[in-house]
């Protein structure tokens, strides 16, 4: 499936992009809210499952409203626990680190710091999650998920379609990067991904990609490592690497990024 393969449908504030695999569709919700978030939903036989969650309130009630006519018979939640006004009936898939990254560890600080960037209309609930689950085979609406747990939550391959989601790609954005180390643990997930030859990769701020794009992110984290390497300070980071990518969006992962390479 080539990632710019789909139908659009326009809704009041996000879209809507559908790819068509035949039995099955995957319905990539853009928000176009204030952190470019992204919604996946898995659809078969007039069910569905939900990867990850909407957090603005007016995101929530568009999704429901786009939802109508299919049954929700789950969501699995990773790495954004807020949101928990949406769908509060629907069952809620989780693993135990993820839980605890929502509920108390960095997702719930960055639940805290949304709350306090964009007040009222972020939905700073946090998912009640009803299925704790492990690595390995999970079964939702007939639809088969292989989740890998990572050391914040857990990313999910989906085999019938040959997708993987994971949390962060974006070729041609900054992402955050806690430093070298993480920096050669994403390396060395990118280049797993391109072993196994997906045909898209799923991701909760930018639109679905490809195995071109994690080259070019493994190209760019690569001389973010060499950048960091010449620069003496976060500030003097930050600037080579705005100087050598002007086009990138994502200056606040990068402010991000730049403090975890020199703390």
């Amino acid at each position: 499936m080539n990632k710019n393969t789909f139908t659009t449908v326009k809704l009041e504030k996000g879209e809507m992009n559908i790819y068509d695999f035949g039995n099955i569709k995957l319905h990539a919700y853009k928000t176009n809210d204030f952190i470019d978030d992204e919604v996946f939903i898995i659809e078969k036989n007039g069910k569905a499952v939900i990867i990850e969650s909407p957090c603005f309130f007016d995101n929530n009630n568009e999704l429901e409203q786009y939802l109508n006519d299919v049954e929700v018979e789950g969501m699995l939640i990773a790495y954004h626990g807020a949101g928990g006004t949406f769908l509060p009936n629907v069952p809620k898939y989780a693993t135990q680190n993820a839980v605890e990254y929502s509920e108390n560890g960095g997702g719930k600080n960055l639940i805290n710091n949304f709350t306090g960037a964009f007040g009222e209309i972020f939905d700073n609930a946090v998912h009640k999650i009803t299925d704790v689950i492990g690595e390995g085979r999970v079964t939702i609406a007939d639809i088969d998920f292989v989740i890998r747990q990572t050391p914040e939550a857990f990313d999910i391959e989906i085999p019938e379609i040959n997708a993987v989601y994971t949390h962060m790609l974006g070729h041609d954005c900054h992402s955050i990067v806690a430093g070298t180390t993480h920096a050669d643990a994403i390396i060395t997930q990118l280049k797993e991904y391109i072993e196994k030859g997906y045909d898209l990769i799923l991701t909760s701020h930018y639109t679905p990609e490809d195995l071109k794009d994690a080259e070019t992110k493994i190209a760019y984290i690569e001389n973010l490592k060499n950048i960091a390497e010449k620069c003496s300070n976060a500030e003097e980071f930050k600037f080579e690497v705005q100087k050598q990518y002007p086009a990138y969006s994502g200056e606040n992962y990068l402010d991000m990024t730049a403090r975890f390479f020199f703390a």
